[in-house]
């Protein structure tokens, strides 16, 4: 076993996991659902069921507070979150406030502030920890909690973290941390069925279970700078990944409370990491006014982000926004896309001109043919590496978390994602949108068709592993 394979640099992730599940699963494919008439299939409730912190609203209160909040929304927001709830299985949660993170430094910044104020319990689950100078300040921080009482307990990818010596992780358990090292590479490692294409992306952080973060940022040096997002120092030399990430407080946090547990549980090898505290779910106060869906995939399960993400794009009347690090779609999204801007919705996509993953990148790029033929608008940003995950549609329906728009994150990974149904954080995700694209290059028609063969068959070559990417 190589050097590389043992400790990846980490733009070379993409690359080992996919030449890794190529080589173990080409005979055993499954696929995602059919959904192109999802939009007129579902059967939905007349309403949506809304839950809050005392539990479900009725009928009366529930209609009430949604007119009061998409009264003047550009669609029918009641009918896309009834179709969600049909589609999804997930209730909308009220009285939650959502905070827009930016890029590693806030983000670290916003986590670590929280951890230092924990008193009863840390969960972390996150796909990358690196033993770096961000890894190592984020595992002191937790080794410390841990010494004054608090019980933390972290769920880490074994592929997403396959560079990271076992020792970091030691280090953390001989403190007194309970870890879970989620589906091991090494098959002897595993206690049930080995599914290595199996991987949890999920990238989620609960303190006490009163506040939680989730998002696309992972814990690695990646974080240590911004990128040039709302930055004053435009000739900064060290330019960090362009990420969202986002803070939850309210009775949404238990969602992602469960979730955790559901993963930990599932993924506990022996007794001894099994979690029996009862004081995980706190009772939880309306902390603002925010509708969320919480909406957690896994394979085998019910698609619920991917169902989600297609309803929005059908259902859109006037804007669809999307800015996403690996944009591989599948031939549905795809579709509902180009609908989309056959119908007159303004669909504009911002893509990354700087990646982390050459054939990702190279597979994505092999849409743009048809999606330039199709009017929607690519954008791709510039100097950053961008590794967001956002979309902002019709000015209400936003959404933020680990999913990437790519059949891996569709179909096998475990993902988070978090839909808000709010015309002020939607503006707020606008804006965030327009300042992306300050720092985007538009790729017209007629400058991609300049490029050269050589990039041409990159892109044919990539996209016949998009199915593993």
């Amino acid at each position: 076993m190589s050097d590389l394979f043992m400790h990846p640099p980490p733009n070379s992730r993409h690359a080992l996991i996919s030449v890794m599940m190529l080589g173990l699963f080409t005979s055993a494919c499954t696929s995602l659902p059919e959904v192109r008439y999802l939009n007129t299939s579902l059967t939905a409730p007349d309403y949506p069921t809304v839950t809050n912190a005392q539990g479900t609203l009725s009928i009366s209160k529930n209609k009430t507070l949604l007119n009061k909040r998409w009264n003047h929304a550009y669609a029918d927001m009641a009918t896309l979150a009834a179709l969600e709830e049909a589609a999804t299985g997930r209730p909308l949660i009220s009285g939650n406030k959502v905070s827009l993170l930016f890029d590693g430094p806030q983000t670290m910044a916003a986590m670590m502030a929280a951890i230092t104020t924990a008193q009863h319990h840390i969960h972390l689950e996150t796909y990358i920890f690196d033993q770096d100078a961000i890894g190592i300040a984020f595992a002191d921080l937790l080794i410390a909690r841990q010494a004054a009482g608090v019980q933390v307990n972290i769920i880490y990818d074994s592929i997403g973290t396959i560079g990271t010596p076992q020792a970091f992780f030691d280090r953390m358990r001989d403190a007194g941390i309970k870890l879970v090292a989620f589906n091991p590479v090494n098959p002897l490692q595993t206690t049930g069925q080995w599914e290595p294409n199996h991987r949890d992306h999920r990238k989620i952080l609960i303190v006490d279970g009163v506040v939680a973060f989730t998002g696309g940022v992972n814990i690695s040096a990646s974080y240590a700078n911004s990128s040039l997002f709302r930055s004053k120092n435009k000739r900064q030399k060290q330019i960090g990944w362009r990420d969202t990430h986002i803070k939850i407080e309210g009775p949404a946090v238990a969602a992602l409370q469960w979730a955790f547990l559901a993963t930990w549980d599932t993924h506990t090898p022996t007794a001894s990491t099994a979690l029996t505290d009862t004081d995980f779910f706190p009772p939880l106060k309306e902390a603002g006014k925010q509708l969320v869906r919480v909406l957690a995939s896994e394979p085998g399960g019910s698609d619920e982000i991917y169902k989600a993400y297609v309803l929005a794009i059908q259902q859109a009347g006037k804007t669809i926004h999307i800015t996403s690090a690996y944009f591989v779609p599948d031939a549905q999204i795809l579709l509902a896309l180009i609908e989309a801007r056959q119908r007159g919705v303004d669909v504009r996509i911002i893509l990354p001109s700087v990646t982390d993953s050459g054939l990702v990148f190279q597979a994505g790029q092999s849409f743009y043919d048809e999606m330039l033929a199709n009017g929607i608008r690519i954008y791709e940003l510039q100097i950053a590496v961008l590794h967001a995950k956002t979309a902002v549609i019709d000015g209400v329906w936003s959404t933020v978390g680990s999913t990437n728009i790519d059949t891996r994150s569709f179909l096998h990974n475990n993902e988070i994602n978090i839909v808000v149904f709010d015309t002020e954080f939607a503006q707020t995700m606008e804006a965030t949108f327009d300042e992306d694209l300050r720092y985007s290059v538009e790729m017209t028609k007629e400058k991609w068709a300049t490029r050269p063969l050589s990039k041409k068959f990159k892109e044919w070559a990539a996209r016949r592993f998009e199915y593993w990417l």
